[in-house]
């Protein structure tokens, strides 16, 4: 998968991996839809941050889901 490519697919793929790698319990609360291609770099780099860890403190987590909403589109 060539996530440097601007596709709703991708974009999908990458929601998914981060609410899989962070366990979101409401996980149904942040869905691929909520997010457009202007914000594909932001939600690519957060999604490569997610990636290189194993574990995250409550504190991080809070942080990712906060980041994840300023990228939801309005």
């Amino acid at each position: 998968m060539n996530l440097s490519v601007r596709s709703a697919e991708n974009i999908e793929y990458m929601v998914t991996e981060i609410k899989d790698r962070l366990r979101i319990v409401n996980a149904g609360a942040i869905k691929a839809s909520h997010f457009n291609d202007e914000m594909y770099e932001e939600l690519h780099d957060l999604y490569t941050m997610v990636m290189k860890r194993d574990n995250f403190s409550p504190s991080e987590m809070q942080a990712i889901a906060e980041e994840l909403g300023s990228l939801r589109k309005g």
